[in-house]
């Protein structure tokens, strides 16, 4: 018997049956959902996700730093209602108010900080975003293909970006696509040799990256030419799939000091970081250097629509160089995720984020800071801003313990957790490394009151997961 349309989706909604039409009808190839059955919700409010039986679930985690500004935020919902209800639908080529002066915002915050004019180029996701920065640097570099990329960074999963994305695994079933990357060790401190400070550990990454430079032979530099055969060092400011591993703060300057010398463009990736994650707009401002192209995506629209795009110095993107139609999407620059953006972006100039965003996030590493002393399965904890890491090990404080993660992470999601006598659930993201750094990325409009929350929901997993 045929199934109607109709039939599919019913009032009462019947989860197992969700779950059985998910696996025979959804490609699996787009997601991951971390655990056997995948967790179905079905509303959400500032902080939190609510599933079928009302159960409040304290989102840790917030889209992967998409959710900037909490669930249903009423300021950027009105306005995605009001461009649906004047222009919601445009074809790129003409042009349309909200594009216009998104960029302009963009780019002149971009020019006052890092003393850059600059274009603003839009698409509508973070990958998309990262291959058009890449037909922007190999056009500007004279064809040149390969990159410098981080060991634990992420950029994407789309052909191009795959190839400067550190983990093989996303390359392996489909080789190469004309990019490709050395990859460069990152200042990852907790991780690496003993003996040294933070600061002298970033000083010792980029001494052994300058090294590839001191004779031909290193293979990166033809001395008799003055040429690199490299085009672009692709970096995040903080790592974010990584594990949220924040360098030592001389680590950048000390980095583009050595692409500068020898004709190398930095290329700052502010897909998950950007839009105040870290209590300034783009993160890369923490670190005293002016990279040449940034991009960005994800809380650019607060997550309610597709939009990304890539910032780039004006000799590298200005329409003599970069002419019309050197790369093109239909929904680029559409004028939902544009007007949408233009409000985030009116949203930050007035929310008070880079005040709010490094209290909260001090706060709540503090907080973080008392429960590693109570539970020594807390191997490392840091943070800048909002963005807040949590290392799981073995009780040596050092062996990563990825079962102990998953162990936590599902067990939020079950919902049976009791504060005041009310079931709640906590969302939380499994990153880094070795798969055993919880990520967080909460609200920036978090309250203390749930940052508390959050801390004693954590303590609560650590009771009922860890076994001695």
């Amino acid at each position: 018997m045929s199934t109607r349309i109709k039939d599919v989706v019913s009032p009462a909604v019947d989860l197992d049956e969700l779950r059985r039409l998910e696996a025979l009808y959804c490609s699996h190839g787009d997601t991951v959902h971390y655990m056997p059955e995948p967790k179905i919700f079905a509303g959400c409010d500032g902080s939190y996700l609510f599933d079928h039986d009302g159960t409040s679930f304290l989102d840790l985690q917030m889209w992967y730093s998409t959710v900037n500004f909490g669930y249903k935020n009423k300021r950027i919902v009105d306005a995605l209602q009001r461009q649906i209800e004047e222009l919601p639908q445009i074809a790129s080529q003409y042009v349309h108010r909200e594009k216009v002066e998104l960029a302009t915002m963009i780019a002149q915050d971009a020019e006052a900080k890092f003393g850059h004019k600059g274009r603003v180029h839009f698409n509508v996701g973070g990958a998309q975003a990262l291959e058009d920065s890449l037909k922007l640097v190999r056009n500007y570099c004279g064809g040149k293909s390969l990159m410098f990329a981080f060991e634990g960074g992420y950029h994407g999963r789309t052909l191009g970006v795959s190839s400067i994305t550190s983990s093989y695994r996303y390359r392996r079933r489909f080789g190469h696509f004309g990019e490709r990357a050395q990859f460069i060790e990152f200042p990852y401190h907790f991780r690496g040799p003993k003996g040294m400070s933070k600061e002298e550990y970033g000083s010792h990454c980029v001494a052994k990256f300058k090294r590839l430079f001191e004779t031909e032979f290193n293979s990166v530099w033809d001395p008799k030419a003055n040429e690199a055969e490299y085009a672009a060092f692709y970096i995040e400011p903080i790592q974010g799939t990584g594990g949220y591993v924040i360098p030592p703060l001389n680590f950048f300057s000390e980095l583009k000091k050595v692409l500068d010398q020898y004709g190398i463009l930095m290329v700052a990736d502010e897909v998950q970081m950007g839009i105040f994650r870290t209590g300034k707009l783009w993160a890369i401002e923490h670190f005293g250097v002016n990279p040449d192209v940034i991009t960005f995506g994800k809380s650019i629209t607060n997550g309610l629509n597709p939009l990304s795009g890539v910032w780039a110095r004006e000799e590298m993107i200005n329409p003599t160089i970069f002419p019309p139609g050197s790369t093109h999407s239909t929904f680029n620059a559409n004028p939902l995720g544009t007007a949408v953006g233009l409000e985030v972006m009116k949203l930050c100039a007035d929310g008070g984020y880079e005040t709010t965003v490094p209290e909260k996030g001090a706060y709540f590493l503090d907080g973080l800071k008392e429960l590693q002393k109570r539970w020594p399965e807390i191997g490392d904890v840091d943070g800048l801003g909002l963005a807040l890491r949590c290392e799981i090990t073995e009780a040596d404080r050092y062996t990563p313990n990825k079962p102990l993660l998953d162990r936590m992470a599902q067990e939020g999601l079950k919902g049976d957790l009791v504060v005041g006598g009310k079931r709640m659930g906590l969302v939380l993201n499994i990153g880094g490394y070795y798969k055993n750094v919880i990520t967080l990325a909460p609200s920036l409009d978090i309250s203390y009151a749930e940052i508390d929350l959050a801390l004693e929901l954590l303590d609560q997993l650590l009771r009922r997961c860890v076994t001695r």
